[in-house]
């Protein structure tokens, strides 16, 4: 729970976050660009208590052999919309989680979060070569 100028905003805690929600098929071009984004991701600052609304662009070569399915990476996704979470553990929680689903270390994560306070933040995990 965080306290924002005298308002009270309840939010859940990173365990809420369900990696299992991400599924995979099997495909071989391991040399293959892969590019996805969304604009709709959405977390909690666990500092305000506010939300934190961010673009999302993954790239990845499907070296494990394995590539995303993308209504699973949804749900992912949806899984941090209550979850106070700064944006740079956001970043590294997804890389990591999507690392490790894909079997792959040619990967990276950027997010660009929504302007807050006057500061745009980018951050990227990873890279792909």
């Amino acid at each position: 729970m965080a306290k924002a100028e005298g308002k009270y905003f309840e939010f859940d805690g990173e365990d809420q976050i369900n990696p299992d929600f991400l599924e995979t098929f099997p495909f071989d071009s391991p040399n293959q660009y892969i590019m996805t984004e969304t604009d709709e991701f959405s977390a909690v600052c666990p500092f305000s208590g506010l939300p934190d609304l961010a673009y999302v662009k993954i790239e990845y070569y499907p070296t494990g052999g394995k590539c995303i399915e993308l209504k699973s990476l949804k749900y992912y996704f949806v899984s941090f919309r209550n979850v106070g979470i700064y944006q740079e553990g956001a970043t590294k929680r997804i890389y990591e989680d999507l690392k490790t689903v894909l079997e792959t270390d040619r990967i990276q994560v950027t997010t660009v979060y929504n302007t807050r306070g006057g500061f745009d933040t980018t951050c990227i995990e990873g890279q792909t070569n």
